[in-house]
């Protein structure tokens, strides 16, 4: 990332982690109109979220799954890692495969991801407004390629017939 796109993209963390909203939990707020989106973008996805054998009648009781919390936290936990390693995402490269690995196990499809990254630009406008100018779109974009980019080849190392 370039200098200008690492600012970007921090300042928009930044942003996401401040946005005042009613409960003061954004980062949980802006990650759950995320998936919001990612349900009403793909409904077929909503099956891929299980916990202890459990499926979800719509996307708002995965929503409210304690589980799904979790989930949400450890996705964040990926972001805050992707730009707090902007300048040296390839020392991501193995946690990432290996993540790419999990999603395969569980059945999530490497075209998935497109509709993942559109619903993460969402949510992202949705939580900085005027601030996510086409700039930082730009380097989130990038980020986000870079990320699926590592996650792709814990797919592509993995044996056939797997």
């Amino acid at each position: 990332q370039e200098e200008g796109e690492a600012a970007g993209l921090r300042a928009a963390a930044d942003g996401v982690s401040r946005t005042p909203n009613e409960g003061g939990e954004v980062r949980r707020w802006g990650l759950l109109s995320y998936y919001c989106r990612l349900f009403d973008l793909d409904p077929d996805l909503l099956p891929l979220f299980q916990y202890n054998c459990k499926q979800f009648a719509s996307p708002q009781e995965c929503l409210s799954a304690p589980e799904f919390l979790d989930h949400i936290r450890k996705v964040m936990l990926v972001i805050d890692a992707a730009v707090s390693h902007l300048e040296n995402l390839p020392c991501l490269e193995e946690y990432l495969c290996n993540l790419g690995k999990k999603h395969h196990a569980v059945g999530v499809k490497v075209e998935s991801f497109s509709t993942v990254g559109e619903s993460l630009l969402y949510m992202l406008e949705k939580c900085l407004g005027a601030a996510f100018s086409p700039d930082v779109r730009e380097a989130w974009t990038k980020l986000y390629g870079a990320v699926v980019k590592a996650m792709q080849r814990g797919w592509e190392a993995l044996p056939e017939g797997d």
